[in-house]
């Protein structure tokens, strides 16, 4: 087992990474301060893990949530389910959530912990890689708008992350080529030689290698963990964990939520970052193919939806997070591993990048 810290004054938490983490109950008891623990988890994890989280928690008094599967249910809706669930069982506010599952439930978990009765303590159980090198950390809560993606939320910062990685197999393929692409993300943003080492050690990490995806989840979490300690509520440089959400989220709202993995919007929009950083210069084309090939080899898309259209694309990314004085500020390339925030970009080769992309998915 690794543990790292989320470095944060008295809110600092620990991420334990390993094998079999969901069978050591000592390192998640010290991180629940009442009685109450409320689990929730959704329908494709409840059957494979839920009894091991009761059995984490068998000291305590426990109920459970299990919600529906699918990014489509994080919402509102979904949400209230889980303030019933807490009202009805009269959990009081030294109670403690439990999320266990993937980013979806991480998020909507968070939320509630961060609403219920103005502010509870939560604990993370990621079990997808993308929530174990991404979503679980950090403190980043919330659910979706049919106008804009994770526009409804707040910051609240968990207890302790439980990242077991015997999790991992039983995830589908899609899932995993998800995760990856916030693996790459790292790699790209502060890390060249993460970056390197996912070009030789792609094949080892879809073969779900235990040491290689041990390391490739440590060393995320690790870049994510500094990048939050300087700075928790994204004032300037945690933007950069964004490379490539504003024109994934885009892709992820313009499809539906669901129809487009998390991931697989994300890795289509580091390489739309990649390529717009590429017309500006900034990057060359040796740069740029690196790039594709690596989001490539992990079977993700490059190309957004064919039926998307370059209005629907800035529309939609008009409506972000980062935006400031309604100008869309976007994580862009000077180098591999070298990321910065900016809006001084020519908006004539943002639509040309997206036109570009557009044409080429539907000639494809």
């Amino acid at each position: 087992m690794k543990t790292l810290q989320v470095e944060l004054e008295d809110r600092s938490y620990p991420i334990h990474i390993g094998e079999g983490l969901l069978d050591r109950p000592e390192l998640v008891m010290p991180h629940v301060h009442g009685k109450q623990v409320m689990i929730v988890t959704n329908e494709t994890i409840a059957p494979l893990y839920l009894d091991k989280a009761l059995h984490l928690f068998q000291d305590y008094e426990t109920a459970t949530v299990i919600l529906p599967d699918g990014e489509e249910y994080k919402n509102l809706e979904t949400l209230n389910r889980v303030f019933t669930a807490l009202l009805e069982k009269h959990f009081n506010r030294r109670c403690t959530l439990v999320a266990l599952g993937g980013g979806v439930i991480g998020d909507i978990t968070g939320f509630a912990a961060a609403s219920y009765q103005r502010g509870v303590n939560f604990i993370q159980i990621p079990t997808t890689l993308l929530a174990q090198v991404d979503s679980s950390v950090g403190g980043k809560t919330g659910v979706n708008h049919p106008l804009g993606k994770n526009m409804i939320g707040a910051f609240h910062q968990p207890q302790c992350v439980l990242a077991d990685t015997r999790t991992l197999n039983t995830l589908d393929d899609r899932q995993l080529s998800a995760g990856i692409a916030e693996v790459i993300k790292y790699g790209l943003i502060n890390d060249p030689g993460f970056f390197t080492w996912l070009e030789t050690n792609m094949p080892a990490l879809l073969q779900r290698k235990p040491e290689a995806l041990a390391y490739a989840v440590e060393r995320s979490c690790a870049d994510k963990a500094a990048v939050v300690a300087a700075d928790e509520r994204e004032a300037g440089m945690r933007a950069l964990l964004n490379l490539g959400h504003t024109f994934g989220h885009a892709i992820e709202t313009a499809s539906g939520y669901g129809n487009w993995l998390h991931g697989e919007g994300v890795a289509c929009g580091m390489f739309m970052a990649a390529t717009l950083s590429c017309h500006q210069g900034w990057i060359d084309a040796a740069q740029l193919q690196r790039i594709k090939a690596l989001i490539q080899q992990a079977g993700l898309p490059v190309l957004p939806p064919a039926s998307m259209s370059l209005a629907q694309f800035l529309d939609i990314m008009a409506v972000d997070k980062k935006n400031i004085d309604k100008k869309i500020r976007l994580i862009l390339m000077k180098d591999l591993g070298q990321c910065f925030i900016s809006d001084n970009y020519d908006h004539a080769l943002l639509q040309q990048t997206i036109e570009e992309m557009l044409t080429a998915s539907q000639q494809a």
